[in-house]
């Protein structure tokens, strides 16, 4: 059974060496590339003033997480969490880094992320898939059609939830439907062939809705656009 683990973080700033600390984890569980509905999220509180920039980006307030728990009530659950899975994270080192800080403050013996879990940067693997463009997490959702509209803020659960459908799409292929593709024929050479009635009844044709044709022409444009050539335009 494959473990992933979609994680984001919010913080108070850029810079943990600078002292900024984690404020918000968010992360969601995929089971053999599939959605479980297991999520870990908790609001932290840093004991230190956020920067108003970043507040601007996420919107979390220091009046906001006063009542928060500290980092040292939550590092069990978290650890427990990520334990023994890998960890789909969009620009890696700026929120391993930030863990690992939080990790040493509490307890050195604690050691880094990658003594729980392997790390999957999506940036990194996106900036490879697609040079040259951007590769933020929104240019991304644009690229591969998915809605992102109401992401008015940076929400650490909201964007591991995002960055899950783009990992599927970006790291998805066509491999699993080629082989069962082939698998299907070779059943089929095992069946033997029968003819059908001309005077059979006529197959239900079911049309599709407007909403439907919408969302079908929106996800071929989104396949032109990430590879240039989409054959079923």
């Amino acid at each position: 059974m494959s473990r992933q683990v979609v994680l984001d973080t919010e913080t108070t700033g850029l810079n943990p060496q600078e002292g900024h600390r984690i404020i918000e984890i968010g992360c969601v569980e995929l089971v053999n590339r599939r959605l479980t509905g297991r999520h870990f999220h908790v609001y932290i509180n840093p004991q230190r003033v956020i920067d108003s920039g970043a507040i601007e980006v996420h919107g979390i307030t220091n009046e906001f997480l006063n009542d928060k728990p500290l980092f040292t009530d939550i590092a069990d659950d978290f650890i427990q969490f990520i334990k023994e899975s890998e960890l789909i994270i969009h620009n890696a080192p700026f929120d391993v880094g930030f863990i690992n800080h939080e990790f040493a403050l509490l307890d050195k013996t604690l050691g880094t992320v990658n003594q729980y879990s392997e790390v999957f940067d999506t940036l990194s693997f996106a900036r490879k898939k697609h040079p040259g463009q951007r590769n933020s997490l929104d240019a991304l959702c644009k690229r591969y059609g998915i809605d992102n509209s109401h992401r008015e803020l940076h929400g650490a659960l909201l964007d591991a939830e995002i960055l899950a459908e783009v990992y599927l799409l970006m790291t998805g292929g066509q491999s699993s439907l080629l082989e069962e593709a082939t698998d299907s024929r070779q059943e089929q050479t095992d069946l033997q062939v029968k003819r059908i009635l001309a005077d059979r009844k006529p197959l239900t044709i079911i049309y599709c809705n407007e909403d439907e044709l919408q969302q079908h022409q929106a996800r071929l444009a989104a396949i032109e656009k990430a590879s240039g050539n989409c054959l079923w335009k």
